[in-house]
C-alpha cells in the first residue's frame, strides 16, 4: 500500500488549509500511480439522484449482507454484548464500507483485487469513526422525521375525527340547544355586570355640628 505523499506546507498557509491537506491525505491512497479517493462523497459529481440517495440513507443493503460482513470490518467486537443503538450505528458503518468499496470499484475499474484489498485496509483504519458519526447523524435525522410524521398523522386523525363527529345529525341536534344555553348564559352575565357597574352609589353625608 502506498500512501499519498504529504504535501509540503505552503509558506503562510493558514491552519484550516493545513487541516484540509491532512484530511485529503486520510481520504485518499496512491495506487498504480493514481490517487484513489476513499471518501465516497468525493465522487458526488459523478452521482445520479438514485446513487446519492442510496449512499446517504442507511438500510439500503439487506440485513443478511451486513451481518455477514460484521467481522470483516469489526473483528475486535463481540456483537452479542452491544446495546441495540450501538449495534445499529456499527451496522450502518458496515453498510457504508460496503457501499464505498462498490463505488470505488465502479469509478476505478482498473483497480485489481489486490488494490481493492489495500483500499479496504486503509479505510478500516481511517474511515471507521467517520462512518459511525455519519450513520449516527443519519439515524437521528430519520428518527426526527418519523416523529414529525407521527405527530402530523395524529393531528390529522384528530381533526378528521372531530369533523366526522360534527357532521353527525345527532351531534348537530345536541349542539343547537347547547349553543342557545351558552348564548343565554353570556347575555345574562353581561346584563348583571352592566347593572352593577351602572348602579348609582348614594353616600350619606355626615352632619356637621355647630360649635357653641
Amino acid at each position: 500500500m502506498t500512501a499519498v505523499p504529504p504535501a509540503a506546507p505552503i509558506a503562510g498557509s493558514s491552519e484550516p488549509d493545513q487541516q484540509l491537506q491532512r484530511r485529503l491525505q486520510q481520504d485518499s491512497i496512491l495506487l498504480a500511480g493514481r490517487v484513489i479517493y476513499l471518501n465516497p462523497f468525493l465522487y458526488w459529481r459523478r452521482f445520479d439522484t438514485n446513487t446519492d440517495r442510496w449512499l446517504r440513507e442507511p438500510g439500503q443493503l439487506s440485513e443478511e449482507q451486513i451481518q455477514l460482513n460484521r467481522q470483516r470490518f469489526y473483528p475486535e467486537l463481540d456483537w452479542s454484548v452491544l446495546e441495540p443503538e450501538e449495534a445499529a450505528v456499527k451496522d450502518g458503518a458496515v453498510e457504508m464500507f460496503l457501499k464505498s468499496l462498490e463505488l470505488i470499484s465502479t469509478f476505478n475499474p482498473e483497480l485489481s483485487a489486490g488494490h481493492l484489498l489495500e483500499v479496504e485496509r486503509k479505510m478500516a483504519v481511517t474511515k471507521k469513526r467517520a462512518f459511525e458519526r455519519w450513520v449516527e447523524r443519519a439515524l437521528q435525522r430519520r428518527e426526527r422525521e418519523e416523529q414529525r410524521a407521527r405527530r402530523r398523522f395524529d393531528r390529522e386523525r384528530l381533526l378528521r375525527g372531530w369533523g366526522e363527529w360534527l357532521r353527525l345529525d345527532v351531534t348537530r341536534q345536541a349542539l343547537v340547544p347547547l349553543s342557545l344555553l351558552l348564548f343565554l348564559a353570556f347575555a345574562g352575565g353581561w346584563w348583571v355586570g352592566s347593572q352593577r357597574f351602572c348602579r348609582q352609589v348614594i353616600v350619606d353625608p355626615g352632619v356637621q355640628r355647630l360649635q357653641p
